[in-house]
């Protein structure tokens, strides 16, 4: 509706259809309007600027006021608050500056509303030093004045000043409102101030405050952030009404806090009774089933977020792809991909970042290099997780190229960093770029050498050989020597066949991880090769007064769309008798190929033939050979195994390979294996 301004109009009656177009939302008509009084007073400047700020034409407020101040006209108090409003709007620090200097220099930052207005203008524009030196100007705070200061410390990451803030005015007479209240309990979240916070829940009570959905839902953040779940669940169930967001909160808590079950109850409580569902709900229930252990829960999940009408987003897929990488469902992962890349989530460096991960850990490094080649802005952990994949995969020549690219692009390498290129040149027993590397840490990047960063070099030195070295790096580690570093003296002695050595390590790792079975398994192999009969005894003895059991072996291989899991003498699966068939007849060939079974780590007490058996029935070759039965054109098999090959199964594992002419990908405890044309990419030391 345009509005006819009778002509020769006073400004009196100008003012009056300003008001009116203004009320009735038409700014422009109203601007122009505003242009026909030939000497507007302040009144009409503060209408139309208020009105242009109230529609969100922050900047056209702005300049109006620019065009004010060049009339160099007496300013109110008024005015400066509709123009520091639209500054908080702008969250501009120049402009809220010139605000500022204008409210001092007419004499008004003392004015208890106006100065609470500037404090949270400059708490909007990022600046806590200009809000607390307006707010400390002022000389009668009220209710609003501490609010905004305590907001602002809470806002900007200051969640301890923020409640010293809220403590001062209560000390100051000051009784606290609702705003007040849910300003500063995320504060007590922040720091997990759980006392503080229960005074706070204390005073709600006894004020009546219960009933304010902004006060219980802040309440509920508190209790769930402090981890006690049965008083946010005791507020969240006395609320009336509840919004989406409380619902999230409440159900992130119980996942966070491992207790899936509830988590889930909630979930499936929240959709039962009717409330609002967001993407954010299916997002925050598929990261607790990932956090959870519960993959394919999680997989379940993302289909059913579609199948209930909601587009999965970028955090979606950043979620989902841990389930994936965790499943070593690699075709999983592949999908997920797609889905990226069609609906232009790609651009999420998180999500990115997860793809990468995901193809590396389901044994396609390729695949793995293409993605974190296409990401564009890389951040820390984009480039530790592609040297991470590297190292994974035995590549330590490309961990170094990675590092080296990295560093040349002026990244900043943290400590993940380091543990991971130490990592990559254990695998591939590059000893002098490791030390050189490990010197450099506190030396150039000042970066304290950690638990795993003297590990890793002890792993570094006892692959290479340097048992001795190895053995001095660890007297001489200024803390505690962990497990792993012990761990990886022992692994190298059973290579290199130090027993001395291996004892030390063997004892050091009884004392610390006296119920690993890893450990016994492997000095018990270590003196099985040595033949001290007596003493490997003693370890299986050893291990059955402690009641330490062997880990069994599992290995899972995925044809089409199911995995297919074995263990050692497996006979469940219904080609069983087919497989065994397979093997014998690939046995033959081996054996002419110059195949010979070892037989030296086999625990029972039977004669040769009888273990060369027991080698073939080991739950990787089962794997392998049903990959093999299942292959319809591809020319790769990925087999994953919970823990390390065996090393009968491994050189079995390059002779099949070769016969069959595929790639034979094993994943075991330790890392990846590429077997290709009778060799493996560990060269034959792991």
């Amino acid at each position: 509706m345009v509005l006819r301004l009778p002509t020769n109009s006073s400004p009196h009656l100008i003012f009056k259809y300003i008001d009116r177009s203004l009320n009735l939302g038409d700014v422009k008509s109203a601007r122009n309007l505003f242009d026909k009084i030939p000497q507007p007073d302040i009144r009409a400047w503060t209408l139309l600027i208020s009105a242009h700020t109230k529609h969100g034409f922050t900047a056209e407020a702005f300049d109006l006021y620019r065009k004010f101040r060049a009339l160099d006209i007496d300013h109110d108090k008024l005015l400066l608050l509709s123009v520091a409003k639209a500054c908080a709007l702008l969250r501009n620090l120049s402009k809220a500056n010139e605000v500022h200097g204008d409210a001092v220099r007419f004499g008004y930052v003392s004015d208890t509303c106006l100065a609470n207005s500037l404090v949270d203008m400059f708490s909007k524009c990022g600046c806590v030093e200009k809000a607390r030196l307006v707010f400390d100007g002022i000389r009668c705070k009220d209710v609003v004045s501490w609010t905004s200061m305590a907001s602002c410390y809470v806002g900007h990451g200051l969640p301890r000043q923020g409640l010293v803030t809220f403590r001062e005015m209560v000390f100051c007479g000051i009784t606290p409102n609702s705003m007040s209240l849910s300003s500063t309990l995320p504060a007590c979240a922040e720091l997990r101030d759980k006392n503080s916070g229960r005074q706070i829940h204390g005073f709600i009570v006894r004020n009546g405050l219960e009933g304010n959905m902004f006060v219980t839902s802040a309440l509920v953040n508190m209790y769930s952030s402090c981890s006690c779940l049965k008083q946010a669940q005791l507020v969240f169930d006395s609320m009336s009404r509840r919004d989406t967001v409380l619902w999230n909160v409440l159900m992130d808590a119980f996942f966070r806090n491992k207790d899936c079950e509830k988590g889930l109850a909630l979930f499936y409580r929240m959709r039962n009774q009717g409330a609002e569902l967001c993407i954010s709900s299916w997002n925050t229930v598929i990261v607790g089933c990932t956090q959870n252990g519960k993959d394919e829960l999680a997989l379940h999940m993302t289909i059913e977020t579609q199948d209930s009408g909601f587009k999965p987003n970028h955090i979606t897929v950043t979620s989902i792809l841990p389930a994936c990488t965790n499943l070593e469902y690699l075709r999983g992962g592949k999908e997920i991909h797609g889905y990226a890349y069609r609906n232009g989530v790609t651009r999420d460096v998180s999500g990115m970042t997860a793809l990468v991960l995901m193809y590396a850990k389901c044994g396609d490094l390729e695949n793995s290099r293409r993605v974190f080649d296409t990401i564009g802005r890389k951040d820390i952990m984009t480039w530790n997780t592609m040297i991470a994949a590297n190292s994974m995969h035995g590549n330590g020549k490309e961990v170094l190229a990675i590092f080296h690219r990295m560093l040349e692009l002026g990244v900043k390498p943290n400590a993940i960093t380091f543990a991971v290129v130490l990592s990559g040149c254990s695998h591939s027993r590059l000893v002098d770029e490791a030390r050189s590397i490990f010197n450099s840490m506190e030396k150039d990047h000042f970066v304290e050498p950690m638990t795993e960063h003297y590990s890793c070099m002890v792993d570094v030195l006892s692959r290479a050989g340097c048992l001795e070295e190895a053995y001095r790096f660890i007297r001489e580690i200024p803390i505690e020597p962990s497990a792993s570093a012990w761990g990886a003296l022992l692994a190298a002695c059973r290579v290199y066949k130090h027993v001395e050595l291996g004892r030390i390590a063997a004892n050091k790792l009884f004392e610390i991880e006296p119920h690993n079975p890893g450990n016994y398994v492997q000095f018990y192999n270590l003196l099985v090769n040595a033949k001290l009969w007596d003493e490997a005894s003693e370890i299986r003895k050893r291990m059955r007064d402690h009641r330490v059991m062997k880990t069994p072996g599992r290995s899972w291989v995925q044809v089409r769309d199911r995995v297919y899991t074995f263990v050692a003498g497996d006979t469940r699966n219904k080609e069983s008798n087919k497989i065994h068939s397979f093997l014998a007849e690939i046995g033959e060939k081996m054996r002419l190929a110059g195949y010979k079974p070892n037989t030296e780590f086999v625990l029972q007490d039977v004669n040769q033939e009888e273990k060369e058996e027991s080698l073939c029935s080991h739950s990787e070759k089962l794997a392998v050979a049903f990959g093999i039965m299942g292959l319809k054109g591809e020319r790769t098999i990925r087999v994953f195994k919970n823990l390390r090959i065996c090393v009968d199964c491994h050189n079995a594992i390059k002779f099949m390979a070769k016969i069959v002419g595929v790639e034979i990908i094993v994943r075991d405890s330790l890392r990846f294996h590429h077997f290709r044309d009778g060799s493996c990419s560990c060269n034959d030391f792991w």
